[in-house]
């Protein structure tokens, strides 16, 4: 007939009228394909169509929605993740507030003129000279220790290179000394491609070895000050414990990525790093210990081998930027008897202008050195990899 002829011609013309009205298929994992029922016709708009939401009933949760959608923020509500980031932000900002309230605290109870002529009696250019020769002293002491390690662990990196690199890391060490060492761990993990879980397991076997170093350096100070040889033995079962351990090798623990570096260096492969890290040692203690001569803090050798070691672990902890505040609040308590001077105010005005002014200079030239350095370590990255790179060190 003429009417279906020409709806054949309509059909193939549209094929959307056609495939609207077949129903789609749908499976059944017993009776295969089926059609399913066609959908309800929906209002094209105008007269019969439904009305769009208005008022309260546009933001209302639906029943099954288990009140999600009432907890969206509307329009002009703040973020979500605004809370997360001021707590964020908050928190990088309390090492800085606790350092400039421990200044506070120091220099508050001092005479400001026995401070000044304490700093006054120092020969500028010799202190800074002696601070621009420790920091290069303790690079080249450092690298030495620690490249040793990355050569067994991670891959054959080159001691200028990671000299180099671990003057660069002086920059983000500003902040805090583990900032530092986390840049130098994801720095290496993206140049050598090697996983960020074996570099860091790597830079474990660092700090065990710096750790090492500090036990057996208390377990000499302990007995040289007239102490009971019971505190040498604590200390060296210590150490004696972390060694049992790696020989005896538990299997769950070896076989984590994390810790795998530290079992595959063994008893021996720790000694051996212990061993190497003496040399940076001294330098960090004679760094730690000589600057208080400058101002006629004269500490002895043997309160030396006692107190000092904890000063240079004080300022490494995460509480205040080079260890700002916790230096000057700690060597007032430590070292006091041991200052020149006829009174308590002069004797802390001595000890507050050395820590001071160590910080300062130590500052300066590690900030002007880890410039100079981290256009050497990072010269085909571009600035936008350079605040990745330490956005995932911190």
């Amino acid at each position: 007939m003429p009417h279906d002829g020409r709806r054949r011609r309509a059909a193939r013309a549209d094929p959307a009228r056609v495939s609207a009205r077949v129903p789609p298929l749908r499976s059944s994992p017993h009776t295969g394909p089926s059609a399913a029922p066609a959908p309800a016709p929906q209002p094209r708009g105008g007269v019969g169509a439904a009305p769009p939401p208005r008022g309260d009933a546009a933001t209302a949760p639906h029943p099954h929605d288990g009140g999600a959608a009432a907890a969206r923020p509307h329009d002009g509500g703040l973020p979500e993740r605004a809370t997360p980031r001021l707590l964020r932000r908050a928190r990088r900002a309390l090492p800085f507030v606790l350092a400039a309230a421990l200044v506070a605290f120091t220099l508050g109870r001092l005479d400001g003129s026995k401070f000044l002529a304490a700093l006054a009696r120092v020969d500028a250019p010799l202190f800074l000279g002696f601070a621009v020769l420790f920091v290069l002293a303790l690079l080249a002491a450092d690298t030495f220790a620690t490249v040793l390690v990355y050569r067994r662990a991670v891959a054959p990196v080159a001691f200028r290179d990671f000299l180099v690199l671990r003057g660069a890391s002086y920059l983000p060490s500003l902040l805090n000394h583990h900032v530092g060492q986390a840049f130098i761990t994801v720095f290496l993990s993206r140049v050598h491609g090697v996983p960020l879980a074996r570099v860091a397991g790597a830079t474990l076997v660092v700090y065990a070895s710096w750790l090492g170093c500090l036990l057996a350096l208390g377990a000499v100070a302990f007995p040289a000050n007239g102490a009971s040889l019971g505190w040498s033995a604590l200390l060296l079962g210590i150490g004696g414990l972390y060694l049992a351990l790696l020989a005896l090798r538990p299997a769950r623990l070896a076989r984590a990525r994390l810790l795998a570096p530290l079992f595959e260096a063994g008893v021996r492969g720790h000694l051996l790093a212990l061993a190497a890290r003496l040399p940076h040692l001294v330098v960090l203690f004679a760094g730690t210990w000589l600057p208080f001569w400058f101002f006629g803090v004269r500490i002895p050798v043997g309160a030396a081998l006692t107190y000092i070691p904890i000063l240079m672990v004080a300022v490494t902890l995460p509480l205040t930027p080079q260890g700002f505040g916790t230096r000057d609040v700690l060597a007032a308590a430590l070292f006091e008897r041991f200052a020149a001077g006829a009174t308590r105010e002069e004797r802390l005005a001595a000890i507050a202008a050395s820590t001071t002014a160590w910080a300062v200079a130590i500052t300066l030239v590690e900030a002007a050195l880890g410039l100079a350095l981290l256009r050497v370590a990072l010269p085909g990255e571009k600035s936008k990899d350079h605040s990745e790179l330490s956005r995932e060190a911190a």
